[in-house]
């Protein structure tokens, strides 16, 4: 790899570290609220090595290694540095590393999927290791994986058949991504849920799926699918091969995670509270997701509660396959109901959307939709904010809970420059941006994630529709041919791609709903009339405009060797400015005059929004929702993959290369830690300055 190619994985210099401000939300909790928070809080973070290993085989002893040295330099980096012969510029190096390491878990940006490698000599990490024999051990462990550059694939996380790294299917290089597609076929066919798993494919070809809980062996009333651990897989391509249940993967862990959340329910307000967490408890001690789906029904009937949480194995994006959850948690108190208007009149907005009530859910169920102040986030990145369960069955028959995150929206890294944005809309942007990003995250959690029905035959025979008189597709004038079948989620059917093309949908929501000035006067611009000169103009084209930014500089997470996107959000973003441009009526250009588009700059016509712009957002909408209702899975992929299709020429090589020279630092968070004092019951809360010292000691102290 040239110097050039190589850059572009060098780590932050420096990083854009900020705090994630909670001091004046916590303090005025109860005693007993912050126990609550309190042992949520160190649940949450019991699980920090669960991710580590879900990033890289390297991870866990990089943290050891980061820690070890913490440990010996005392505070006193520059006498640890000095004792090291290591000069100033080799130690900034490793903090600036250290930090944007410990704010990712791991070696690999939780944003884009790609490896981050320090900017410095590996002499400067062995000669700072040689300072602590415990240090030495860790970083000898990683094997030169920290430095390691010369397979290019494996600078960026996906299939390992595809040249990829992936620890979701740990010890198994000869692992096939269509081997995982057939084990994941066959527990579909079992109603075995995959969330909480990984798979090894051991030496003789038995296919193992490891389960993560505290037992290590099967539970004494069996596991979700009954008691016996070997299976023989009876169709398909794997026809006559083994698949063997193992328990305990990650037991340490999950046996810290199940005694901290058993005492969380001891501090729970209520007893709706009280039986989340024994779900929570008993899924993480015996593995079984069916209890930890019963959890989240308990989750969406605790509404408003002043310490808010969520933990798990959430979130599918990293699995290559999509279907494999990352381990989070978080602890957060709630700031104001402001939504609350916004979810009162989803009923109303949702009509608004382009297809008819046959493509929609019967009835909308209301989520608790509430703005908090995050406490403690435990996973890869701290999301703007979180629609959840993923369980179709549960948000299609039951609900959903929105959470907006406050302090993460709200948090500004010093001097940040806003490249791409025009010098004339560069005042207006700045006014407003916060106030458009709020209004998008609002709408996409919302109404985006919120909205939809999905067509399935339910059971042999059981049908959510009218399969005698299908509804009438918009997109073909003729009734539906397709739907889920028993046993089929979305996540199921449309597997890699899944993440990626409900986020578009989502984004959609947001950008068609934001033209409606009503939903803006619920965000406190305007009066509900239309009025493109006004504040609530203001924000709706500063949320067109930074939606084309966002998408502009999305093809930095697109990765020009393997051609392939590493981050679902930017894949969506970067589709949704196709559109735009593809709006036609000049609606959307993007402007230069010099050959090397050092002065490439967005032009969005306000005047068009309404007209050319809503247009384009609906069509690509209406598109994707109806093969997403459908299971129409064929036509649903081929088409985002054309939207979201980069190509090397142009996007791929002269307008990535200017986004490169131009990124700005991802912000990396340093967290508050709680203290609980056993003889009296208080808690205290300990905040950290925002640098990378800072954030090195609140992990160090977190894991003490």
């Amino acid at each position: 790899m040239d110097a050039k190619e190589l850059s572009q994985y060098l780590a932050d210099a420096p990083p854009s570290v900020v705090r994630l401000e909670i001091e004046k939300h916590f303090t005025p909790l109860s005693d007993k609220q912050k126990r609550y928070a309190h042992f949520i809080s160190k649940a949450s973070f019991a699980g920090n090595r669960i991710v580590l290993r879900q990033v890289s085989p390297e991870s866990e002893h990089i943290y050891d290694f980061i820690l070890a040295l913490h440990k010996t330099a005392g505070g006193d980096w520059k006498g640890l540095a000095e004792k090291a012969g290591v000069d100033e510029q080799g130690l900034t190096a490793f903090l600036q590393y250290a930090a944007q390491f410990l704010g990712n878990s791991g070696n690999y940006k939780s944003f884009g999927d790609s490896k981050f490698l320090p900017r410095c000599d590996e002499s400067v990490f062995a000669s700072l290791a040689s300072t602590s024999p415990e240090a030495e051990k860790h970083y000898k462990a990683t094997n030169g994986a920290i430095f390691a550059s010369d397979k290019q694939g494996l600078l960026h996380l996906g299939f390992t058949d595809e040249g990829h790294l992936t620890t979701y299917y740990p010890d198994s290089p000869t692992i096939t991504k269509g081997e995982v597609g057939a084990v994941s076929k066959w527990m579909e066919d079992k109603g075995l849920l995959p969330e909480n798993t990984r798979l090894r494919k051991t030496e003789n070809g038995v296919y193992e799926l490891l389960i993560a809980s505290a037992t290590t062996s099967i539970p004494n009333n069996g596991g979700d699918i009954g008691k016996d651990t070997e299976y023989t897989i009876g169709e398909g391509p794997l026809a006559g091969k083994t698949v063997k249940l193992v328990y305990g993967d990650h037991a340490k862990e999950m046996n810290a995670i199940t005694s901290f959340i058993r005492k969380a329910a001891d501090n729970a307000e209520n007893e709706t509270q009280k039986k989340m967490h024994l779900a929570y408890a008993e899924s993480f001690e015996t593995g079984s997701l069916l209890a930890f789906k019963e959890s989240q029904r308990h989750w969406i009937r605790d509404q408003g509660p002043m310490v808010e949480c969520n933990i798990g194995f959430i979130e599918t994006y990293r699995d290559p396959a999509g279907v494999r959850g990352e381990w989070e948690g978080f602890a957060a108190v709630e700031r104001t109901r402001a939504f609350g208007e916004l979810v009162r009149s989803a009923p109303d907005l949702i009509p608004l959307l382009p297809w008819s009530k046959d493509f929609e859910k019967d009835k909308f169920l209301s989520p608790d939709f509430t703005s908090l102040e995050v406490l403690t986030f435990c996973g890869s990145g701290i999301p703007a904010g979180i629609n959840i369960p993923n369980y179709d069955d549960i948000r299609q028959q039951e609900g959903f809970k929105n959470v907006s995150l406050g302090n993460v929206l709200s948090a500004k890294a010093p001097n940040e420059k806003i490249p791409f944005i025009a010098e004339s809309d560069l005042e207006l942007y700045q006014k407003y941006r916060d106030a458009a990003f709020e209004v998008q995250v609002g709408l996409h959690e919302l109404t985006g994630h919120g909205c939809g029905k999905l067509l399935q035959e339910t059971s042999p025979g059981v049908y959510n529709f009218d399969v005698n008189n299908p509804p009438i597709s918009p997109l073909t004038g003729k009734p539906i041919t397709t739907w889920y079948k028993p046993g089929q989620t979305w996540g199921s059917v449309f597997g890699g791609v899944a993440g990626a093309y409900e986020e578009c949908r989502a984004e959609l929501v947001a950008m068609h709903l934001s033209c409606e000035f009503p939903a803006l006067k619920i965000f406190g611009f305007g009066d509900g009339t239309v009025d493109m000169d006004g504040p609530a103009g203001d924000v709706l084209y500063t949320s067109y405009l930074s939606m084309a930014r966002a998408g502009l500089t999305s093809v930095e997470f697109w990765d020009p060797k393997s051609q392939k996107w590493g981050q679902p959000h930017c894949q969506a973003r970067f589709a949704i400015l196709k559109a735009f441009l593809e709006a036609g009526d000049d609606f959307c250009k993007l402007e230069y005059k010099n050959e090397d588009l050092s002065d490439l700059t967005i032009r969005l016509d306000r005047s068009k929004i309404l007209t050319s712009g809503r247009k384009a957002v609906a069509d690509f909408l209406q598109k994707i929702h109806i093969y997403k209702s459908t299971a129409d899975v064929e036509a649903g992929t081929k088409f985002f993959n054309d939207m979201s299709g980069v190509g090397l020429e142009y996007w791929g090589t002269k307008v990535r290369d200017i986004v490169l020279k131009n990124k700005q630092p991802r912000k990396v968070f340093v967290q508050a830690n709680t203290y609980l004092d056993e003889a009296t019951g208080k808690v205290t809360l300990k905040q950290y300055e925002p640098s990378p010292e800072g954030i090195i000691q609140s992990w160090a102290e977190r894991d003490a």
